[in-house]
């Protein structure tokens, strides 16, 4: 109890006496881990808003949901006959609210906010020639066809969504991971002046017969409550950004942005991953620094 209480007394006071490095820490490894949520949450969107696209589908033509059956049939009969075409599937309302409730599994304010009769049911295709330029002639035939509301072309969509997301992914995490090795180098820092402040005190614990682990255990826990702290502020930042945009995007139900939102299971495995980052960006700063400049 008695060692207990030292080493909690030390790290709280290596913690207050040098409070504008160890808040500096702190803010630069919640920035960096917020950084590196978000750009997790943005890949695992992105998956989500790709996802109609398994299968090969190349373009889908979405009808108007008061469409006629005639109109509906009229279109299934000319994908059928078009040497174009190698298969079409049709998707009834039914079926894309299924999908939906499948997709949002984990957002059930989304899926309550959604009705069969607001999904338009559609056509998946796959064209007989991979070709983009043939793949866009043949969907422009349907594109003014009575009872169609759009076209959408699986390589625009894909190509230009993913291209995008994976360039602000990677400009997201190459600034997350400069951020994270200057909270390291700053906990580090925070540690050595600590350590310089009670060199004195070292010493002389040192003559008295105190261990080696005795002494190093508060300042590796003074890094490690930094680490835990900012990953602790990044979650709460990730979890309010990504609640706030999913208010957004979910009240715009015809918008091709709803599909970019996660569930909470995906939030929730970002948050525990972040959570982990900040432990280790406290324990490797902490621990190079009491192996590095703490001579016992």
């Amino acid at each position: 109890m008695a060692k207990a209480d030292y080493i909690a007394r030390e790290t709280a006071h290596n913690l207050r006496r040098n409070i504008s490095l160890t808040l500096a820490s702190i803010a630069t490894v919640a920035v960096s881990l917020s950084l590196v949520g978000g750009a997790l949450l943005i890949r695992q969107g992105v998956q989500n808003a790709t996802a109609r696209w398994e299968g090969g589908i190349e373009f889908i033509i979405f009808l108007d949901p008061d469409s006629t059956a005639e109109q509906q049939q009229a279109i299934g009969d000319a994908l059928e006959e078009s040497p174009a075409v190698e298969s079409s599937t049709y998707v009834t309302q039914a079926e894309a609210l299924d999908e939906f409730e499948q997709l949002f599994e984990n957002t059930p304010e989304m899926i309550e906010a959604v009705s069969e009769e607001v999904l338009p049911p559609s056509y998946r295709v796959v064209p007989a020639n991979p070709d983009a330029d043939a793949i866009r002639a043949v969907g422009e035939q349907f594109q003014d066809a009575p009872g169609v509301f759009r076209v959408v072309f699986a390589f625009d969509t894909v190509q230009k969504v993913q291209n995008l997301a994976r360039i602000v992914s990677f400009g997201i995490l190459f600034v997350a991971a400069v951020l994270l090795g200057a909270a390291a180098l700053l906990i580090l820092n925070t540690i050595r002046m600590a350590m310089f402040a009670r060199r004195r005190e070292i010493e002389v614990m040192k003559l008295v017969g105190a261990t080696n682990w005795f002494i190093r255990i508060p300042f590796m826990l003074e890094g490690l409550i930094q680490g835990i702290i900012g990953a602790l502020v990044a979650v709460v930042s990730v979890v309010t950004l990504n609640n706030f945009f999913e208010s957004r995007l979910g009240g715009e139900l015809d918008s091709v942005l709803q599909g970019f939102v996660v569930g909470q299971s995906e939030v929730i495995g970002t948050s525990l991953f972040v959570l982990c980052v900040g432990v280790i960006v406290g324990m490797i700063g902490s621990g190079f620094a009491v192996t590095r400049y703490l001579d016992v």
